[in-house]
């Protein structure tokens, strides 16, 4: 014989021991022992025993805990750009032509200045909405770029509705006289 057969057949010989040792003791006897053990416990220390368990998987983890109650900063900031949003703004479209009174300061006092064109395009992107307007001053066009909630901007007035098929009125800028006109829409 090996001496790997050898070490197999101890092997065996203390498989056996143990077999034997199980089978004296039955089952009964270990779960009459588990349950001495267990009412030997109360409830109450089992409970305690958990929760500090609990305590100290928290504690490793240190993960930051969000409650469903908080605002995430997305929210906070779209909260406040909704409360800084302008109510009184009316519906005008590019190829109208409106009015805007703009707040401007000189020195220590602040007046209006009305600036009055063509709608040539606008920009829908919630509080940071823009449009541009164009006019003929002196024989040379003036485009101004409005932010729509601004408040330097008093008020907006449409004076004339412009029938056009584009969102976008970049050729007036190469048009003057009777080719820049706009027809009217009738609504």
């Amino acid at each position: 014989m090996n001496e790997s057969d050898n070490k197999n057949l101890e092997n065996e010989e203390v498989v056996a021991e143990a077999a034997e040792e199980v089978s004296e003791e039955s089952t009964e006897e270990v779960v009459a022992e588990a349950a001495e053990e267990v009412s030997e416990e109360s409830t109450e220390e089992v409970v305690a025993e958990a929760a500090e368990d609990d305590k100290e998987t928290q504690e490793e983890d240190s993960s930051p805990v969000v409650s469903l109650n908080e605002k995430t900063p997305s929210q906070i900031v779209s909260d406040f750009e909704s409360n800084q949003l302008k109510e009184d703004i009316p519906s005008f479209r590019p190829g109208d032509t409106i009015v805007v009174s703009v707040k401007v300061k000189e020195g220590d006092r602040t007046r209006l200045q009305a600036f009055e064109g063509v709608v040539m395009g606008i920009k829908k992107r919630g509080l940071n909405s823009s449009f541009i307007v164009r006019k003929i001053s002196s024989g040379i066009g003036v485009e101004r770029t409005f932010q729509t909630h601004s408040p330097l901007i008093d008020s907006i007035k449409v004076k004339r509705k412009g029938d056009v098929r584009q969102s976008k009125l970049f050729y007036l800028r190469d048009r003057s006289g009777k080719s820049a006109r706009i027809k009217e829409r009738l609504d």
